[in-house]
C-alpha cells in the first residue's frame, strides 16, 4: 500500500459514515414529518401512526448503525 493511500484512509472512512449518516438522517425527518401530517388528519388513530413511526425510526438507524460499524469491519 503506498504511503499516501495510507494516510488518507482513516479520513476516507470518515466522509464514508458522513455520507452512510445523510441518507438516515433524512428518512427519519421524513418519517416524524409525515407522521405529524397523519397525526393532524386522523387524531383517533394515534395509536397505530405512533407504532409505525417508530419501526420506521428503527429500521432508519438500523442503516446507520450498519453505516457506522462497515469502515470498523472492512478496515484495516
Amino acid at each position: 500500500m503506498s504511503q499516501t493511500l495510507a494516510a488518507v484512509s482513516g479520513s476516507i472512512a470518515s466522509i464514508g459514515y458522513g455520507i452512510a449518516a445523510f441518507g438516515p438522517g433524512i428518512g427519519v425527518g421524513i418519517i416524524f414529518g409525515k407522521g405529524t401530517e397523519a397525526l393532524a388528519r386522523q387524531p383517533e388513530a394515534a395509536g397505530l401512526i405512533r407504532a409505525n413511526q417508530i419501526l420506521g425510526f428503527a429500521f432508519c438507524e438500523a442503516l446507520a448503525l450498519i453505516g457506522l460499524v462497515m469502515p470498523f469491519v472492512y478496515g484495516t
